[in-house]
């Protein structure tokens, strides 16, 4: 596997390098050279493969003969270790679970495969590295649980002051030993900023051996096409087009989707649906993408106003603004809206969304009605609801017991330490952590 830079004035690297690289030189996002389709025959079976099957046919094909087939099936034998089950909601829409990982949110999947490949590649070359990563909630969480303990890795996590939930915070904040998290007075914008600014230091990267775990490493994204797959192959006996509505933040998740389409995965449709921070929408509305300071909402995780795989997505269709509206479907919602869906959804069948699953559900909804087409609907349940209790429990008038794993940190003290968002602050507090 080949990869090239968005920016397109950095060299080409092998999938090895992109992983621990991160960052191109030149500042884009590094992609694929070409994505390879899976063979007919794969499409033909896929309903009688596992979970683990259909991922290792789907990483195999993308990254070749860099990692053996017999290491290659145990790193994703040990990544997919718990199920994405597809729930029925409403005839014709299912909501595919994503948060039964450790962390109870989708990015377990990419976390836990990049920790793995990490781990087997640091192994052969005996090497050490500092794992730098932004979160908006969920990345975090899935990181440190992924990263934790693993010899040879420190991480460090920052996350915006007072706009992740209490529970979230916690999960990032309680673990311990390898994994320390910074408190940044400003966005998710900012830390995300601070994240690229130190993939870009000379200095700090001549003395500091960096690598990023947000969704703009390529490690991060190929597992997040995984459940699409899987989704798909569970529906494919119904013989209607399948129809993806993904909540979408920094756009990783639903670029998982746009790269196993590639592959040949037959979806009819992805719908982007989005909170207040709607500048892909407004993109595929105008043709002009107009990043903005982001807006706090209730579906907290999806708070980004310049989403850095925005790069990729325009990339995968040679920034064709007719091509990429043929394929998505752009969608925003407000809290207000967001919250009669938990209410409606609730009501009607007793099925608890979160509040991120709540806008794709909505998202779905409205492809429906403005197409009048008839599909099987999938919309993405990217965290427990458990994760946004006090939002939740309000919305429907109930109490929601929380998971065991979640009950384990709510107790534990929070460690963090306060950054400001001036790259000068960071740089300092990684050279002192050297």
């Amino acid at each position: 596997m080949r990869l090239y830079s968005t920016n397109r004035s950095a060299a080409e690297v092998s999938f090895k390098e992109a992983v621990f690289k991160g960052l191109p030189d030149d500042n884009g996002l590094f992609m694929p050279v070409s994505i390879p389709q899976l063979p007919s025959a794969f499409f033909e079976t896929i309903d009688k493969l596992s979970f683990q099957e259909i991922a290792f046919q789907v990483t195999k094909t993308l990254i070749g003969d860099e990692i053996p087939d017999a290491d290659l099936k145990k790193i994703i034998d040990d990544v997919l270790s718990f199920d994405a089950p597809l729930v029925k909601v409403e005839d014709n829409i299912s909501v595919l679970e994503l948060f039964h990982g450790p962390s109870l949110a989708f990015k377990d999947f990419g976390a836990r495969f990049m920790a793995k490949i990490m781990s087997y590649f640091l192994q052969k070359e005996k090497k050490e590295i500092h794992i730098l990563v932004a979160t908006s909630g969920d990345t975090g969480s899935a990181v440190a649980q992924g990263f934790l303990g693993m010899p040879g890795i420190k991480v460090t996590i920052l996350y915006p002051s007072g706009k992740v939930s209490d529970i979230q915070e916690k999960q990032l904040t309680t673990l311990g030993q390898n994994i320390t998290a910074l408190e940044v007075n400003g966005t998710f914008d900012d830390c995300q900023r601070l994240v690229k600014e130190a993939f870009l230091d000379k200095e700090l990267n001549n003395k500091i051996n960096l690598s990023s775990a947000n969704s703009i490493n390529i490690s991060r994204l190929i597992p997040q096409s995984f459940y699409y797959f899987y989704a798909y192959s569970k529906l494919k006996s119904l013989g209607l087009p399948v129809v993806f509505s993904t909540p979408s933040g920094n756009f990783g998740n639903l670029c998982g989707g746009l790269i196993a389409k590639r592959m040949g995965l037959p979806i009819h449709k992805f719908v982007a649906s989005t909170n207040a921070n709607d500048v892909v929408p407004e993109f595929l509305e105008t043709g002009i993408f107009n990043p903005r300071p982001s807006v706090a909402t209730i579906s907290n995780a999806m708070d980004v106003g310049n989403p850095s795989n925005y790069a990729r997505l325009v990339e995968l269709y040679g920034k064709d603004l007719e091509a990429i509206k043929k394929d998505i479907f752009g969608t925003r919602y407000n809290d207000e809206e967001t919250a009669q869906a938990i209410e409606k959804v609730y009501k009607a069948g007793g099925y608890i969304m979160d509040p991120h699953g709540a806008v794709a559900y909505l998202g779905l909804k409205e492809y429906a009605k403005t197409t009048g087409e008839k599909f099987s609907g999938v919309f993405l349940a990217t965290a427990h609801p458990s994760k946004f209790i006090e939002v939740v429990e309000e919305i429907i008038n109930k109490k929601i017991e929380l998971p065991e794993r979640l009950q384990t940190v709510v107790n534990k003290k929070k460690e963090a330490f306060p950054l400001t968002s001036d790259f000068s602050d960071l740089k300092s507090y990684l050279l002192k952590s050297m």
